[in-house]
């Protein structure tokens, strides 16, 4: 019951989010959604799902142990964490990437237009360098599981939109594995439209729901 609350709790929050997310550019006279706002949205969204891993974390955890990676000490981890989060988001400022931090985890929200073009899958050439940096940061900071989730808008079915976005998360870790970031830490997830952080309604929702996340969690504990 308690987390049915939370649920239901967080969904009210996106819902009041969603109604107020739109600013008016005073030069253009232009409504669009403020990355203020996205930012809440998307802090508000992985709050729903705050430590839950693909695949389930046993799972995740028996791979990390087979590729030799160990846990981060307990009083260390917010260290751990202050550090790579300082780092990415010196890496990624000015880029249209946002590093959001939700207690001792980060995201990485990736607008998709910025990351692939229209109904593709393929990373854009001009944001490859920007993904090179993160995945150096990735593989530094070893001792963490990384999940890459895609998500779409609610243009087109489930039929399109689901694939779509699981390929879309699936060229991210891909590449982050091609640029050294262990293969064992990473797992994939394509929500569809399942889980906007902004109204379906307007074009500027829209295009700050088609997006990629990837989710950062400290490894704690690999006896689990």
């Amino acid at each position: 019951m308690m987390h049915s609350n939370r649920l239901r709790g967080a969904g009210c929050m996106l819902a009041l989010l969603a109604t107020t997310a739109c600013v008016t550019d005073p030069q253009t006279g232009e409504r669009k959604i403020s990355k203020a706002a996205i930012g809440a949205l998307a802090g508000a969204a992985v709050g729903t799902g705050a430590g839950a891993l693909v695949g389930g974390r046993h799972n995740r955890t028996e791979m990390i142990v087979g590729a030799g990676i160990g846990a981060i000490a307990g009083g260390s981890i917010g260290a751990y964490m202050d550090n790579q989060e300082k780092k990415l988001r010196q890496q990624t400022a000015g880029t249209g990437v946002q590093v959001i931090r939700n207690g001792d985890e980060l995201v990485l929200n990736m607008p998709s237009g910025i990351t692939f073009d229209t109904n593709s899958y393929a990373i854009r050439p001009e944001f490859q360098s920007t993904l090179n940096d993160v995945a150096s940061t990735l593989a530094s900071y070893e001792k963490t599981y990384i999940d890459v989730y895609g998500h779409t808008d609610s243009t087109g079915n489930d039929a399109i939109n689901i694939p779509l976005s699981q390929n879309r998360a699936r060229s991210v870790a891909d590449y982050l594995s091609s640029r050294g970031v262990n293969r064992a830490r990473i797992g994939t997830q394509g929500f569809g439209s399942s889980q906007p952080v902004a109204s379906n309604a307007t074009p500027e929702g829209r295009q700050a729901n088609r997006r990629v996340e990837i989710k950062i969690v400290p490894i704690t504990n690999t006896s689990e």
